[in-house]
């Protein structure tokens, strides 16, 4: 059977950890590459993809201010991160034959463009993928808020969050066995349970704009193309 993708446009989240593959810290190249594959395969159904990619395998802010550094220095360390895997899946997706165009939040015109939102909108319109680095260029907000911020902007109309598990549990599952799933889950529950799907600050931007996030196992392979074809798997956060 054909796939037949049910998005037209979408963003995907990429944590830094995901990129890490069996190291400990930095980017294993080998995972890097399976999921610029995967990506490849989203953008032959012809879906516009963006794409925002953290920095924890790097850098953690929130560890560096704890033991002292300046909260707004370390977040911005921590945006920089965040351009290192950037281009790296830049390269990997290129590598493949795919167009991308790299836009930062923050300026460094030697390796991206600077963000802006008409030119993001036409080179995806262009089939092009956009790698957004740099977070939202300002201290104290997450990456996931970035994602959830770049999403409306580009009018995406879902994000996916690819994790470390299959979707959204009551309680970690990785420590605790008898975590409780939930295949479909309300912005104000997850707000209210303080569940970690994403921060607060992303989840109420995605409430207020009617954004649905579709949690998933980034590790079981084709998952990305699953969801954007619609199959039911995961956690379906809206409503």
């Amino acid at each position: 059977m054909t796939k037949k993708a049910v998005y037209r446009r979408a963003l995907l989240k990429l944590s830094g950890e995901a990129l890490e593959g069996r190291r400990s810290f930095g980017i294993d190249f080998d995972v890097v590459g399976e999921i610029a594959r995967e990506i490849r395969t989203v953008v032959e159904l012809g879906v516009q993809l963006g794409v925002v990619i953290g920095g924890g395998n790097i850098w953690r802010g929130g560890e560096a201010a704890k033991r002292g550094m300046e909260r707004s220095a370390a977040d911005y360390t921590g945006m920089l991160a965040t351009l290192i895997n950037c281009l790296a899946m830049q390269h990997a997706l290129e590598h493949l034959g795919v167009a991308t165009r790299l836009q930062s939040a923050l300026e460094v015109r030697e390796i991206a463009e600077p963000y802006i939102h008409r030119r993001a909108i036409r080179h995806l319109e262009k089939g092009r993928v956009v790698i957004f680095a740099g977070g939202t260029g300002n201290p104290f907000f997450t990456t996931d808020t970035a994602a959830a911020l770049r999403a409306v902007e580009i009018r995406a109309e879902v994000i996916m969050k690819a994790t470390k598990v299959d979707g959204v549990y009551d309680r970690d599952p990785v420590g605790d066995p008898e975590a409780v799933f939930y295949d479909s889950i309300s912005y104000n529950d997850v707000l209210a349970k303080n569940l970690k799907v994403m921060d607060a600050t992303a989840i109420s931007l995605c409430r207020e704009n009617g954004l649905p996030i579709i949690v998933f196992n980034l590790k079981k392979k084709g998952n990305i193309a699953a969801v954007i074809c619609g199959r039911k798997l995961g956690t379906l956060v809206e409503g």
